[in-house]
């Protein structure tokens, strides 16, 4: 008995190294926080996607994506998602952005019909996390680290950017390596 009980010790201690370890890491990792302020009158526009993690809604995106930001008469803000796909030709998607109320550079967006805008869940978290004093380039994300866009208002961005843009995801916990590169780097 005294045998069993000194293998199965192991045992259990690996099982519950493998099942806790990652619940403590995941506590450790350091908070995803929005920006303190946002001027959506100078964010809205056109912005050109620079790199994103992988999102089954951008599977047929090949190039040339892009996201115009337009401000609405009911204080929301209407959201276009256009890219280039493999034949050629472009898809876009319309949607909707709303402020979250007391976090300004945190928005929750839909790309549901109107009248499904009263659920919950259709509402997805859109969090301005690093932003250019200028509003020349932005990093969007969500608190559950699913989601990044690597954004700049052209169409191309310097790799020494690109690379301090990565570092400031990577220092909110963002896993980067499946991060897909959208278009290529100065």
């Amino acid at each position: 008995m005294r045998r069993t009980t000194a293998l199965l010790s192991p045992l259990l201690f690996a099982l519950a190294a493998v099942f806790v370890a990652p619940a403590h890491a995941a506590r450790h990792e350091p908070p995803v926080t929005s920006v303190p302020q946002l001027d959506l009158s100078r964010y809205a526009g056109t912005w050109h996607e620079i790199a994103h993690l992988p999102v089954s809604f951008q599977k047929k995106c090949q190039g040339e994506i892009t996201a115009q930001y337009t401000l609405r008469d009911d204080g929301k803000v209407g959201v276009r998602n256009r890219c280039r796909v493999a034949d050629g030709g472009f898809i876009e998607a319309e949607g909707v952005a709303r402020r979250v109320e007391g976090h300004p550079g945190r928005l929750e967006v839909r790309f549901a019909p109107d009248w499904l805008g009263w659920m919950p869940l259709v509402w997805a978290d859109y969090w301005v996390i690093a932003l250019d004093p200028d509003y020349q380039w932005a990093v969007v994300g969500d608190p559950d680290r699913r989601y990044l866009w690597i954004l700049s208002r052209t169409p191309s961005m310097p790799r020494m950017q690109f690379e301090q843009l990565k570092a400031r995801a990577a220092a909110m916990g963002y896993d980067l390596e499946p991060l897909i590169l959208a278009t290529p780097l100065e």
